[in-house]
Parts: C-alpha cells; structure tokens; sequence
C-alpha cells in the first residue's frame, strides 16, 4: 500500500497538520493534538514544528 502523508480536510481545527498525521499513521488525530499541545508547552517546539509542517506538507487532493 502505497501511504502519502497530506494535511486533513476532512478533520482539520486550524491547518489540518494533525489530523493528516493521525490518518497516516493510524492514530486518532486527538492523540497528534495531544501531544503536539504537550509539545508546545514544553520551549515552544510544538509550535514551531506545527508551523513547519503546515507549509511543508501538503493539501490532500481528494
């Protein structure tokens, strides 16, 4: 099976990043906001990451 990673759609609060994470992996994206929350808490990283990843990964197509 060939997985791409995209940002969500269907199941996006502000970029879609970790709902398009939860989907790739196989995670519920509350789990990938979970952590990307603790992330941000923890120096700002999960922010910074989030940011990152919202212009890098990109739209889903469907």
């Amino acid at each position: 099976m060939n997985k791409k990673l995209y940002r969500s759609t269907k199941d996006k609060v502000l970029a879609g990043v970790c709902g398009g994470l939860g989907e790739y992996f196989d995670v519920d994206p509350t789990l990938v906001r979970l952590a990307c929350g603790l992330l941000c808490l923890y120096a700002g990283t999960g922010l910074l990451a989030y940011v990152v990843a919202a212009f890098i990964i990109p739209v889903d197509p469907r």
